[in-house]
């Protein structure tokens, strides 16, 4: 059995109940692609700041969503290094990147040398080493709130090492995700903290580490994930995301390697991620997201005990195809349910 195997076939029966609420809390996003595109470009574009002012300072960075957002609306950030702004420049492009062609990017060692060079393709001191696995030595260090090094968390592997890990565990992440023996987000989890631990890149690896999370985790069938920051949570409760990351990797080379702890740490942030995503299909927001013509047929069916497709065209005024679109939107929503089969079937408000 590989070591990255054996490392995940004992998950703690708690996790697995993390595991279940967040795919049933998934279950009740189907449909969010079909929603008002333009509500739901609004809240990409406020994830992508959310995230990208995150992730940064999470490293270090000082620059809050505010000034995330004047700088990428090209207006002046002047009170902060260079450094910061085209870290956080970066990070918005490929992010954006992502969740827009998530389908069409393959999960492979060139995509994730593209995405290092993609980071840091702003940074006038990554020049030469952007898109490179390390030549030299690196270690983990942890930053307190001013952005200064308190410590190191732990050692990486040696640079000569590095391609052959990396090569054994993008092929072994390839593999697990299209078997299906382990569950999607216990192999994402496996993933992301051996890729810390190989810390493959000289520079930029946490923040490649997030933006990695987010693609494994579209192609997964995690569909919300563009709409509500993980990379916030993650900020939000940074101290716990160091203590998990050292707690797991301390094992790891021992006869005992066990990332519980980590995987805990990212299934309840998962979860919060998940749960505040469902928040937004309230009743008070659903509004914001449903398109002109399918909130019209919500409405109609707010104030009617029950009513069939064509009562319903004709009462909108809406075309009784896009009335059926409408419906099944709303039926995946949960908003409303249908009664009856055939010519006698009806929809009402649950």
């Amino acid at each position: 059995m590989d070591h990255q195997d054996k490392r995940i076939t004992n998950i703690p029966e708690r996790l697995w109940s993390l595991i279940n609420q967040i795919d049933h809390l998934q279950g009740q996003w189907i449909g969010g692609a079909q929603l008002n595109p333009q509500a739901l470009g609004r809240l990409k574009r406020s994830t992508l700041v959310t995230s990208s002012g995150a992730s940064t300072r999470i490293e270090g960075a000082k620059l809050s969503d505010e000034d995330v957002e004047k700088l990428m609306r090209g207006l002046s950030v002047t009170r902060f290094a260079d450094r910061d702004k085209q870290e956080v420049r970066g990070y918005y492009e490929l992010l954006e990147n992502v969740f827009n062609s998530w389908k069409h990017i393959p999960f492979t060692e060139s995509s994730i040398k593209h995405f290092h060079k993609e980071l840091l393709k702003y940074g006038t001191k990554d020049v030469r080493h952007r898109g490179e696995y390390k030549k030299g030595e690196n270690r983990v260090e942890i930053f307190d709130a001013r952005g200064r090094s308190i410590g190191v968390m732990f050692e990486t592997t040696p640079a000569y090492l590095t391609p052959k890990q990396m090569q054994e565990l993008v092929e072994w992440t390839q593999m697990a995700l299209k078997e299906k023996e382990h569950h999607p987000l216990v192999v994402i989890a496996n993933f992301i903290i051996e890729f810390l631990a190989i810390h493959p890149f000289q520079d930029g690896n946490g923040r490649l580490a997030r933006i990695l999370t987010n693609l494994l985790m579209l192609k997964s069938g995690y569909a919300y994930v563009p709409y509500v920051s993980h990379e916030k949570l993650i900020e939000d409760n940074k101290a716990d995301y160091y203590l998990a990351l050292r707690e797991s990797q301390t094992t790891f080379k021992t006869p005992n390697e066990n990332i519980t702890s980590w995987l805990e740490f990212l299934l309840n942030v998962s979860l919060e991620q998940a749960r505040q995503a469902i928040d937004l299909l309230s009743h008070e927001n659903i509004e914001k997201l449903l398109s002109p013509k399918q909130l019209l047929i919500w409405k109609y069916l707010e104030q009617t005990p029950e009513a069939t497709p064509a009562a319903i065209a004709k009462a909108t005024g809406v075309a009784r195809p896009t009335v059926s679109q409408a419906l099944d939107v709303l039926l995946r929503l949960k908003k409303i349910e249908r009664i009856g089969q055939g010519r006698t079937t009806r929809y009402r408000k649950v």
